[in-house]
């Protein structure tokens, strides 16, 4: 088994999700539920696609830049 490559990057904490899969997620054949968090902000939610959990992810991430670049 390949050893995973390791990136000295810095990796920000509110960036940091836990995604919890459901027992029928079947990824080889594209079903994929279950709930994810994101850690800094709490705030959770179900999905039931590879699109919800993306869009869910991207909408937290973009609240982070937004926090931290607040337009003038």
């Amino acid at each position: 088994m390949p050893q995973p490559t390791v990136h000295h990057s810095r990796l920000l904490a509110d960036h940091t999700f836990v995604v919890q899969l459901h027992a029928t997620t079947r990824l080889e054949t594209g079903q994929m539920t279950g709930r994810v968090e994101h850690l800094v902000s709490r705030q959770a939610t179900m999905f039931a696609s590879l699109e919800a959990l993306m869009d869910f992810m991207t909408r937290m991430l973009q609240e982070v830049r937004q926090d931290r670049c607040p337009a003038d």
